[in-house]
């Protein structure tokens, strides 16, 4: 799937099966998800939609029976895209399955919230079996899902500006949640680079991404205080105590109560933000000696697991670096 344009994210596909699709897409607006998160929803859901359309079919008409048929029909040629041309032979990975899924599942859940007479619920749409074998690292919706949802959970503004300035800082980085704890506001630059003292006192530079920079000073923003604890609790932001931090049991009890809401089945801690920080950048290519570095791990060997996990890394590093890659069958 391509990557979100401004363009693209702006002409969305049309729908005509699906109940409420815009009230939905404006409840996505609202709650602060971003361009890129609406994008794929879009395209996701409709595929959801063609294959109502090719069924001549409503959510109304749903039932555990053409839950299985939806999901057949995403593995399968007779799969068409949000603009209605056929796949052919291309196959989904499990991972473009469940995103889409995923979607659905959001979309349930929304009617569901609205009072829609829905015969079924979110969670007969049953994620399939991963390639990844990698534990505890949700699909990337997911994750996204997650990060974003103290926007819409929380109801005190600064908690709701923090909390989703901690998930965003998490994935961004990489960091453990010891780390994340203590950092200062000193540790970070204007560019977004974190510099970091990790396990065994070992010390090194992470980066932010631009939307946790947003979100990150957003939140100092709105704290407008001198405490140099990077993330405090709200009780003390007017109050003068340079020790006083968000704990880590916190901030996982926080990520469960978001989980559970979203009704994410796979268990997610912060831990598993490290996790799918490392498997995801290794998914995209991303040299193991750099996410090693990242990490802040000491051997190699623990770094190359998410890389060993990745198919799509091994085949573009075959591409990229094996010396006959361009040469003909006549070696010329």
């Amino acid at each position: 799937m391509p990557n979100p344009t401004k363009e693209n994210i702006e002409t969305p596909p049309l729908f005509s099966n699906m109940d409420l699709i815009d009230d939905f897409f404006l409840f996505l607006q609202t709650n602060n998800y971003s361009p890129a998160t609406t994008y794929h929803y879009k395209n996701d859901l409709a595929i959801f939609d063609n294959f109502l359309k090719s069924r001549n079919l409503r959510v109304k008409d749903l039932d555990k029976r053409l839950i299985f048929e939806f999901k057949a029909y995403l593995s399968s040629d007779e799969r068409q895209t949000a603009t209605t041309h056929q796949e052919g032979a291309i196959r989904l990975s499990s991972a473009s399955i469940n995103r889409c899924l995923s979607a659905v599942r959001a979309y349930i859940r929304f009617l569901i919230e609205q009072d829609y007479d829905t015969p079924v619920v979110p969670d007969q749409f049953k994620m399939v079996k991963r390639e990844r074998t990698h534990p505890n690292v949700a699909e990337l919706g997911e994750l996204i899902s997650l990060i974003e949802s103290p926007s819409s959970i929380e109801q005190d503004q600064v908690i709701a500006v923090r909390n989703r300035a901690i998930l965003e800082v998490l994935f961004a980085t990489g960091m453990r949640i010891s780390e994340l704890v203590n950092l200062n506001r000193r540790d970070l630059n204007i560019e977004g680079k974190i510099f970091i003292t990790g396990k065994g006192r070992k010390q090194r530079f992470v980066y932010l991404t631009e939307r946790a920079k947003f979100y990150l000073n957003q939140y100092l923003t709105l704290r407008n205080d001198n405490q140099q604890a990077l993330f405090i609790p709200t009780k003390t932001r007017s109050k003068d105590k340079l020790s006083s931090r968000l704990t880590p049991r916190y901030i996982q009890e926080r990520l469960k109560t978001y989980r559970e809401k979203l009704r994410i089945n796979l268990p997610t801690t912060p831990h598993s933000f490290r996790h799918g920080f490392a498997t995801y950048l290794a998914e995209e290519g991303a040299s193991p000696a750099a996410i090693q570095i990242l990490l802040g791990h000491e051997s190699l060997n623990t770094t190359t697991r998410y890389v060993s996990a990745s198919d799509r890394f091994a085949q573009e590093s075959h591409r990229k670096y094996h010396p006959l890659t361009e040469r003909s069958d006549n070696g010329k």
